[in-house]
């Protein structure tokens, strides 16, 4: 029997369009993107450089707004929302992490993590826990005092991911979260992803790196402003 209440997939694009126009001359990003991503799944998106695949996890995000299309998260549309509608839905179901960190360097570890808690609209006492809550989980506990620049780039973009866990995200967004680290760095965010998404986390990862791929579920290919097939499928 059909299941009358089916879950909504994590992430859901139809037909989505973006065309960049810079200065002056138009520049096609996405062509009528198709991608639907389970929720528990976590898929690896990969292709050359300047393909689409960063616009495609900002469209997705409801960072850059589609010029076409459909983008659902979790079953809610983004495209046609106003931009503090659009954000609330952000709020809700994402969490992004990007290649460069963009953390707070005035604040200590635990109060970066705290903020985005508080961004979400977690009380004061709810983010202190969660942000505790998520250093500990990503070992970071003993660097909770610590601003980002003390830290290695290791935990800098194991701080970057608890920040962007803080409002407990349906879908995970990582934009190259391995680009700007040593072999060492590298390594220990592969085996973070692993660990979220053995405790059920759902991830969209881009990436250049078969070695990062290669951890997914599902790996799909981009090229040229579209999604190819999927060149490997979630195991049964």
């Amino acid at each position: 029997m059909e299941d009358p209440h089916p879950v909504a997939p994590a992430l859901e694009l139809a037909g989505v369009r973006k065309t960049h126009d810079p200065d002056g001359t138009p520049v096609v990003a996405l062509r009528g993107v198709d991608l639907r991503v389970e929720r528990g799944e976590f898929v690896a998106l990969m292709g050359p450089s300047g393909c689409g695949k960063s616009t495609l996890l900002q469209v997705a995000a409801g960072l850059e707004p589609a010029d076409d299309g459909s983008v659902r998260l979790a079953g809610e549309e983004l495209v046609g929302l106003s931009e503090s509608a659009g954000a609330r839905v952000r709020r809700r179901h994402v969490g992004f992490v990007f290649q460069f960190f963009n953390l707070l360097e005035g604040m200590s570890a635990l109060e970066n993590v705290a903020l985005a808690a508080l961004a979400a609209g977690a009380g004061r006492r709810a983010a202190d826990a969660r942000a505790r809550e998520l250093i500990d989980l990503l070992g970071l506990l003993d660097k909770a005092r610590r601003p980002p620049a003390a830290l290695s780039g290791g935990q800098r973009q194991r701080l970057a991911i608890a920040r962007a866990l803080a409002n407990r995200p349906t879908l995970l967004l990582a934009d190259e979260p391995t680009g700007a680290l040593d072999s060492a760095g590298a390594q220990e965010i592969l085996e973070l992803f692993g660990r979220l998404h053995e405790l059920g986390q759902t991830i969209l990862l881009v990436t250049h790196s078969a070695e990062v791929a290669a951890g997914a579920d599902r790996l799909v290919l981009m090229r040229d402003g579209l999604v190819d097939a999927p060149v490997r499928e979630a195991a049964p």
